[in-house]
């Protein structure tokens, strides 16, 4: 117990003992100021007055418009752009006036046979006995051919009723070119054949139906009841001249 308030007495002592160091201000080291600056730093400081002008108040009228200015140059093309949309379609026009009667160019027949015909030792041409068409006049009903008056394509058929038990051979003929073949079979049924062509004429060329010869049996029916045979043409376009 002495023992211990002896140590508590020596270090009290010690605590006393021990120099303090002088106080100093932060500031100390700067050099002091003068009267006129400690006078105005110890005024308030003056807020800063500037100048405002409310420009709307003195905006004046509108003035008159200015002449034009020279136009500038032209600037470079552009790349071409997309094609647009298909726009919808419009009203049908009126109809164009008629065109020169001259310059109307039309060839057509339409011939029927009502007898039966049998091959004999030689070629024949079918002879046709009614017209249902024949304008203007170019099937010849004596020669049973036509003759063609205007260059162009022409379009042609033939029809025809086969005889029982005997062959059916024909040809539509250009001239004396055969163009076409007509043919059946010997049957113990008749049956209607039918053939058709186009073909490019000149002015005078001849299309015609030809019946094989006497070679082999051939025959086509026909009766005064019904016409079981026709021959058919008519121009679809002229020579461009």
């Amino acid at each position: 117990m002495f023992g211990f308030l002896l140590l508590a007495c020596l270090f009290l002592h010690l605590v006393v003992s021990v120099p303090q160091a002088p106080c100093r201000r932060c500031c100390d080291h700067l050099p002091p100021l003068d009267d006129s600056a400690s006078t105005r730093e110890g005024m308030p400081t003056m807020p800063e007055v500037r100048t405002y002008i409310n420009m709307t108040i003195l905006k004046g009228d509108k003035g008159d418009r200015g002449e034009r200015g020279t136009p500038g140059k032209t600037g470079i093309e552009g790349p071409q752009g997309q094609q647009g949309f298909e726009g919808p379609k419009g009203d049908k026009g009126q109809a164009g006036a008629p065109g020169d009667a001259c310059k109307s160019q039309h060839s057509a027949f339409s011939v029927g046979r009502r007898k039966s015909l049998h091959s004999i030792d030689h070629y024949q041409a079918l002879i046709f006995d009614t017209i249902f068409v024949n304008t203007p006049e170019h099937f010849n009903m004596f020669s049973g051919k036509f003759r063609c008056h205007i260059a162009g394509i022409y379009f042609f058929n033939v029809n025809i009723h086969t005889w029982n038990f005997k062959e059916t051979y024909l040809h539509i003929m250009q001239n004396d070119n055969a163009k076409a073949i007509i043919y059946a079979q010997p049957s113990d049924r008749s049956i209607m054949q039918s053939q058709s062509v186009m073909l490019p004429l000149k002015e005078s060329d001849e299309v015609w139906v030809r019946l094989f010869k006497h070679e082999r049996e051939n025959a086509i029916y026909s009766d005064d009841v019904d016409i079981y045979i026709t021959f058919n043409g008519y121009l679809i376009k002229p020579e461009m001249e």
